[in-house]
């Protein structure tokens, strides 16, 4: 992290926070196979730094404290190896994506969507059709590695993540009688099958919607009340969002078949009904806008963002292009993999 100070009155005007990982860039394929094989694609990591958490105090903006601290935030980067700087950015904050854009020399990049659903007074139904199993860490990891180490933005200590204390779990949907076993899974999967990772976002921060009328929170309260008298109907009740509120954040979404949609329905029930006992708001989610399996993810439409906006940078000229090339030009693929310690 890195601080503005005035030196008059060493008061604090601004701030940025920044880290460096190694996640997937792209894909080759494997020279090392044998004759019967079938060529098996092996990601390609690259090192990169995410920018976060830029602010500067109202009462200082247009005076450059933001961009020095990008910079000096870039310096560092480049120091420590990083080949490429990204950041999330509203895709309405005009102000903000002119300053990263134009003078900072960030091109846009990707535009997921943050799909958001409420989490109601009553529990959701989980399809019997479906057969959820909760894997531990160490299984997850080989099933994500298994799975998913192609897939962009994946990150190589995926491990750290599935270890990490704000992670809930990571669960896997297959059609009822057809769990294999993870060992046969990993090499025979069913048709159909889905997986998705549970972070507790509620511990680290907290949100609050503001600029309600009244109206419209009596509204709400008016949904609430209803759906905690009387669950059985699964009234839609809008959660208390006008005061702070937790959330979780749902991660690590996949699956393949042609029930997979489905199979993720399920596993979100599964993730609103943990929600809900762990007194969040909200269940949110951030797929890209390709995804195929975006459909299976009930959302808000009011509540979710169509776009938000990844740009991103190469931080120098003095390393290898490898078998991606320039990442800043390459075309969107179908999947990201959004790691939950950025959000």
């Amino acid at each position: 992290m890195l601080v503005a100070e005035l030196r008059s009155t060493k008061e604090i005007v601004g701030m940025i926070r920044g880290c460096l990982k190694i996640v997937t860039c792209g894909n080759k394929i494997s020279r090392n196979t044998k004759a019967n094989d079938p060529l098996k694609p092996l990601p390609v990591y690259t090192k990169v730094a995410y920018l976060l958490g830029l602010r500067v105090s109202p009462s200082h903006r247009r005076m450059g404290i933001g961009l020095k601290l990008i910079q000096r935030m870039e310096d560092w980067f480049v120091q420590n190896g990083a080949e490429y700087s990204y950041l999330a950015c509203e895709n309405h904050n005009q102000a903000s994506i002119n300053l990263f854009t134009h003078r900072c020399g960030y091109s846009k990049f990707r535009t997921p969507m943050i799909l958001v659903n409420p989490v109601f007074a009553h529990r959701l139904p989980v399809s019997n059709k479906a057969t959820l199993i909760k894997l531990s860490p160490s299984d997850a990891e080989s099933l994500y590695r298994c799975r998913f180490s192609t897939t962009e933005f994946f990150p190589r200590d995926i491990d750290s993540v599935l270890n990490n204390r704000l992670s809930l779990g990571t669960f896997l949907a297959v059609p009822r009688g057809s769990w294999p076993g993870l060992d046969k899974f990993l090499s025979d999967p069913p048709e159909s099958w889905a997986v998705l990772s549970v972070w507790n976002c509620k511990d680290v921060f907290r949100l609050e919607v503001r600029g309600a009328s009244r109206v419209r929170k009596a509204l709400a309260k008016t949904t609430r009340v209803v759906d905690k008298l009387l669950p059985f109907l699964r009234f839609p009740s809008i959660p208390e969002v006008f005061r702070p509120f937790g959330l979780h954040f749902l991660y690590g979404l996949g699956g393949e078949g042609p029930c997979a949609a489905k199979l993720v329905k399920a596993l979100c029930a599964h993730a609103h009904n943990l929600a809900k006992e762990g007194g969040c708001s909200v269940v949110a989610n951030e797929v890209a806008n390709g995804e195929p399996l975006k459909g299976g993810v009930p959302h808000w439409k009011r509540l979710s963002c169509d776009e938000d906006l990844w740009c991103i940078k190469r931080l120098g000229e003095d390393y290898g292009d490898g078998a991606v090339g320039d990442w800043t030009k390459s075309p969107p693929k179908l999947s990201i993999f959004v790691d939950p310690r950025e959000f």
